[in-house]
């Protein structure tokens, strides 16, 4: 294997785990594509099985054998033995690697992947009945638990809207486990993530859109009428603003989750577990 003991902390070959930001490697060095950074065994062993590109990796020294000894079998499996023998693994104690990061990486491991061409919208929805809808979601910690939730509970996609936080970030990855390698999703276009553009698109593919929203209609998450429908969108908001209300008024239906002792809402991800579960029944 190409393994690099770090000497340097400042070589230029390292800038993508440490100097160059995530929304950079989004076209670093890939016009067409982008890299991204995945951390820990578990992440990055799902996103090796569901065909993405290994580039390079970073690994503490004591982690190269327990952490890191699983990553290399996958890649040799899935890659093959020459692929393995040239991705550079760049390796250093553990309080160097942290000096170098910034950060105590989650079990010692991180690795740069290319990423893969978008799906537009229409080709993402042509074969899909129940999905989810991200609307301008920005926190990464909420994307990651969102997709988690939909990837355990049925759902069989996620959409999002151009400013919602990208599902492939370092935090959303490790947030949701991996499962953002597991369950397919996409971004809408810039126009399409405007307004009620994305609204009035599903409806054209032929989805009811039910906005998790507290409005004087809002019905309970149980509806068998909501549940009934063949192609169902579960749209949901940003934490604290949640959705637009155009968006709301655009959708077929708004659900609301009964609270109880003064509460007025749950975090958004806890809301869309509790909806997949109630469709899921």
């Amino acid at each position: 294997m190409n393994i690099i003991k770090i000497t340097d902390i400042n070589a230029p070959e390292l800038d993508v785990f440490t100097r160059i930001s995530e929304a950079q490697l989004f076209r670093y060095n890939e016009p067409e594509t982008g890299i991204f950074l995945a951390e820990s065994a578990n992440v990055i062993l799902r996103a090796l099985e569901a065909g993405f590109e290994p580039l390079s990796m970073l690994v503490e020294t004591g982690r190269m054998e327990s952490e890191a000894g699983p990553v290399f079998e996958m890649i040799e499996r899935l890659w093959g033995s020459e692929v393995l023998e040239t991705i550079p693994v760049y390796t250093a104690d553990r309080d160097i690697v942290c000096d170098l990061t910034g950060y105590t990486l989650v079990r010692g491991l991180w690795m740069t992947l290319r990423r893969k061409p978008p799906i537009p919208l229409d080709e993402f929805c042509c074969d899909k009945k129940r999905i989810t809808v991200l609307f301008d979601v920005v926190n990464p910690t909420n994307v990651g638990a969102i997709i988690r939730s939909a990837a355990a509970l049925g759902m069989e996609g996620a959409v999002l809207t151009r400013a919602s936080v990208d599902p492939l970030t370092r935090r959303s990855s490790r947030v949701s486990m991996g499962t953002v390698f597991q369950i397919p999703w996409t971004k809408a276009e810039k126009e399409d993530s405007e307004g009620i553009a994305l609204i009035g698109k599903l409806k054209g593919y032929g989805f009811k859109t039910v906005a998790m929203a507290l409005t004087e209609d809002s019905t309970d998450p149980g509806n068998e009428e909501i549940r009934k429908n063949e192609k169902l969108a579960i749209v949901l908001g940003t934490e604290g603003t949640g959705l637009p209300k155009d968006v709301i008024d655009a959708c077929d239906y708004r659900v609301m989750i009964p609270m109880h002792n003064g509460v007025d809402s749950l975090n958004v991800a806890a809301a869309s577990a509790v909806m997949f579960w109630e469709l899921g029944k």
